[in-house]
């Protein structure tokens, strides 16, 4: 696959590690954002590489490396048909 991946990062964390991990995460160049929310996961993350064998790097060798993430899943973005409030081709 060419060209830029982005995804999706839904992060499980300890709540002991909450504030060690937020601050890992968003060190790493390639977390564009990070969101701590309600429900069923702790963390949102969205993520930028420029492959995606790059992605998967950074997925296995440093974000399941980070102290206190207990697990994730991930949602690899297709297409993107509306991003703040407009429609794209």
């Amino acid at each position: 696959m060419l060209g830029k991946v982005e995804a999706i990062i839904n992060i499980f964390v300890e709540p002991r590690e909450m504030d060690d991990v937020i601050k890992a995460l968003i060190e790493l160049p390639e977390v564009v954002d990070v969101y701590e929310v309600t429900g069923e996961f702790d963390l949102v993350a969205f993520i930028e590489t420029e492959s995606i064998s790059h992605f998967r790097n950074l997925l296995k060798n440093k974000i399941l490396s980070i102290k206190g993430i207990k697990s994730t899943v991930t949602s690899v973005i297709l297409h993107i048909h509306k991003k703040y409030g407009k429609i794209l081709a």
